[in-house]
Parts: structure tokens; C-alpha cells; sequence
């Protein structure tokens, strides 16, 4: 057979190059951990691929604000959350606040990778799925777990070119921040003293049950300031004296469940009211409390519950719900993107309460709580009367004095806890039964 002449090779070798450079590019799973470098650990390869991102931008609801960015040059920020965007708490109020803030911020883009836990993802790590985003175009990253810290911190010091948001993180307060990171929280101790309160007020047989997470300082503080606010409720509303109230804390191990791993918050909550606590109290990512109670109302039992994190929550057991303490990420994280848009990002450790002129208002207040179908409404005079006091600073439920589990004092009588105290808290209150530690 005749053979093609050296030039008409060449001529198809140099096609075959042209098709090969105009072909689509990988796809966008990632399909390896970052450099060990980057990650302090070996690459790791994903066994389930993460979450493919959102769908495009959605036109402002409102006229945006003044940036300094381009108007065609498109923003894309990127959201890892723990838990599902569907969980009816704290997942879903992160991912609900990032489409607030694309629906506010024109030419941007939201995508997101969810579900990054150990049970869902065993092999990623969040610097794995933060870096799919960035290899995705995100110029500015969220991360909305306390066990992102150092992965975040990781992720930012290897890309300096990209802002990061860890939320409930305080990397900038110890120091440990590079320039790229912020830190953000709301200040969630109000809302669950509200929570006390209502579960205070309501409650039948003063046995309350506080279904906990993991362990760690948030936790600590978020259970202490639930249990002041229904001691305080209690005493002043209630007129019972402190001693009758039962307060007691389970903690599952976990933000949710994880079969094989943590406690089964549906069986914690099941043994909760057996042992005839009449109100329960969440501090868990999902919606466990508020279901059992359901259940357990519907077969005749008397029993209520308090919800977290979503201000939708209490739609599974309306009946039952006294009311939801709740995060409104969506107004602050419109305005630290517009800023960063702009190129004007501050990395800065913020801890944020609500708006006491209106807690609930959607557009202004970072906490929020909302009254459930289940308090009665004499309860839900007595709660605004509460809510009034924490707003105009006539009571400070940390002053005072408090002792800790061992006896220790934590707040010596007359003076006041200042931010760092409350914030660092090693350990739960007097008064209250269950663990201060792993």
C-alpha cells in the first residue's frame, strides 16, 4: 500500500493538536485532596462526589449598591456547609442567607458544596471541597462549621488571593488569622435565653431537657445562657423557687446524627420525655426534639418543644412549638461580600446580636425569635416582657454571681461577664445536670 507523504502526516497531527486544544474542560468534580502542603495531610480521594454548584444569579430584589467592581465582571462566592441545605436549621439558614445575598449583589454567583461531614463524605476534607469552588471561579469562600477552623485557616493562607468567611469561627480574635479570613457569629446566647424563658413558662412538670450537641465552648454557653433564661423566668414569672426547676443537657456528639458514631437524637429525645421532661429544648442542627414531641402529643402525652437555628423550623410540629431562636445570616453576609466585591474586604472577628427595635426584622437583625403556636398567649405576654428587659439592658442575665459545675466562680457577685468570659466558657453552670466535658 502507498504511504501518505510526511507532509499530510504532519497536517493531521497538527488537527488532531487544534481539535484536542478546543475541547471542553475536566469536569468539575474534584478528584483529589490539596497538596499535601496545603492540607497538612496526604491527598484523599473523594468516595462521593460533592454537590454540583447552584443554579445562575437571580436579578436584585433591590437597587445594589455602588461597587467599584466592574459591572460585567461576574462574582462568585462559594458556601461549604456541614449538613444538608435542607435540614431545617442551621444548614439551611446559612444556604438561604447566601441566596439572599446573590439576589442583592449584581453579576454575582453562588455555588456550593454541602454535606461535608464524616458520614456523608468520609474521604473529603474542607480543603478539598474548598478548592473544587475555587477551581470553579469562587473569589470568596464561607464556611459555616466550628470543625472547618483550621481547614478554612488552611485553605486561605494557601490562597491569598481569595476572601474567606469562617462563621462561628474566632481565628481573628486569638491572632491566628492570615488577612484573608473574617470571622462571623451571631450572638445566639440572646435567642437561647429567650428559649429558656418560653420552655420556662410553659412547662407543666419544671423538668426541661436540652438536647446538645458536641462539646466545645459555643455549646457550653449556648446551653448555660438557655438554662439563666429559664431560671430567671422561673423564679420572676413563674414565682417558683430555683431549686424545683430540673435542667439537664444530653449531648448526642455530633450537629446531627451519625449513625454508628453519635447518640440517636430521636432516641435521646424519646428518653427525654419518658423520664417526664415536658418541654425539649434543641441545640442540634436538625429537628428531632420538635418530632418526638409531636409524636408524643399526638398519643397524649403533654409535651413541647423549642427548635433551632431556622426560623421555618417549628412548620414540623407546629402545635408543640413554643417558639424558634434564630440566625439571619443573609443582611451581614450581603454586606461583607458588597465590600469585598469592591475590594474592600476587613478581616475582623464580629459577634453580632439582634436589632432590638425589631428582632425579627429580616433585612437588620442577626437573631431572631419567633413564637410558636404551643405557648399560650398569657406566655407570650410574659416573654415580651422578657425580651424587653434584655433589649433596653435592664437585665444582664451574666452578672453575678454564677458558679460553675465544680463550684468555681464564674462571675463574681455584682460584676458583669465581659465577652471574652462568656465566649471561652470551660464549663456549664451550677444548676445544671449532664457534662461540662468529652
Amino acid at each position: 500500500m502507498r504511504q501518505p507523504p510526511v507532509r499530510f502526516i504532519a497536517l493531521l497531527v497538527l488537527f488532531a493538536l487544534l481539535l484536542g486544544a478546543c475541547g471542553t474542560t475536566p469536569a468539575a468534580q474534584p478528584t483529589a485532596a490539596p497538596a499535601p502542603e496545603a492540607t497538612g495531610a496526604p491527598p484523599v480521594e473523594p468516595t462521593d462526589a460533592p454537590a454540583e454548584p447552584t443554579a445562575e444569579a437571580t436579578q436584585p430584589t433591590e437597587p445594589p449598591a455602588a461597587t467599584e467592581a466592574p459591572a460585567e465582571e461576574e462574582f462568585v462566592f462559594g458556601m461549604i456547609l456541614v449538613g444538608p441545605t435542607n435540614d431545617g436549621g442551621w444548614n439551611q439558614a446559612h444556604f438561604e442567607a447566601a441566596e439572599y445575598a446573590q439576589a442583592r449583589l449584581p453579576g454575582s454567583r453562588f455555588i456550593y458544596i454541602d454535606k461535608v461531614n464524616p458520614a456523608d463524605r468520609p474521604n473529603v476534607q474542607v480543603e478539598q471541597a474548598i478548592e473544587e469552588l475555587i477551581n470553579q471561579g469562587a473569589k470568596f469562600v464561607i464556611t459555616n462549621s466550628a470543625e472547618f477552623a483550621d481547614g478554612t485557616k488552611l485553605a486561605a493562607e494557601a490562597h491569598p488571593e481569595v476572601y474567606f468567611l469562617h462563621a462561628s469561627g474566632d481565628a481573628v480574635l486569638t491572632g491566628s488569622a492570615p488577612s484573608n479570613l473574617t470571622n462571623l457569629m451571631g450572638r445566639m446566647e440572646y435567642g437561647k435565653m429567650m428559649a429558656g424563658c418560653a420552655a420556662a413558662l410553659q412547662s407543666d412538670a419544671g423538668k426541661l431537657a436540652y438536647l446538645g450537641p458536641l462539646i466545645d465552648p459555643e455549646t457550653r454557653r449556648l446551653v448555660n445562657s438557655t438554662y439563666l433564661g429559664a431560671k430567671y423566668c422561673w423564679e420572676n414569672y413563674r414565682e417558683q423557687p430555683a431549686d424545683s426547676l430540673d435542667f439537664k443537657v444530653t449531648w448526642i456528639g455530633f450537629w446531627f446524627n451519625i449513625p454508628g458514631v453519635t447518640l440517636d437524637p430521636t432516641r435521646v429525645a424519646t428518653d427525654f420525655i419518658n423520664e417526664g421532661n415536658d418541654v425539649i429544648i434543641s441545640g442540634i442542627d436538625t429537628t428531632e426534639a420538635l418530632v418526638e414531641a409531636n409524636k408524643a402529643s399526638a398519643a397524649g402525652r403533654t409535651v413541647w418543644a423549642v427548635p433551632y437555628d431556622y426560623e421555618d423550623a417549628c412548620a414540623q410540629g407546629e402545635d408543640v412549638c413554643l417558639g424558634v431562636p434564630y440566625f439571619n445570616w443573609g443582611p451581614r453576609y450581603t454586606e461583607i461580600l458588597t465590600e469585598a466585591q469592591a475590594g474592600r474586604f476587613e478581616s475582623q472577628w464580629e459577634w453580632i446580636g439582634p436589632d432590638w427595635s425589631d428582632i425579627n426584622n429580616p433585612d437588620t437583625s442577626m437573631i431572631g425569635f419567633i413564637k410558636g403556636a404551643g405557648l399560650t398567649p398569657e406566655n407570650g405576654a410574659f416573654l415580651d416582657d422578657f425580651i424587653s428587659k434584655l433589649a433596653d439592658g435592664s437585665l444582664d442575665l451574666f452578672t453575678g454571681p454564677l458558679n460553675f459545675q465544680d463550684g468555681t466562680v464564674f462571675v463574681a457577685e455584682g460584676a458583669v461577664a465581659d465577652d471574652l468570659a462568656i465566649w471561652n466558657t470551660p464549663q456549664l453552670l451550677e444548676g445544671i445536670e449532664g457534662q461540662s466535658a468529652p
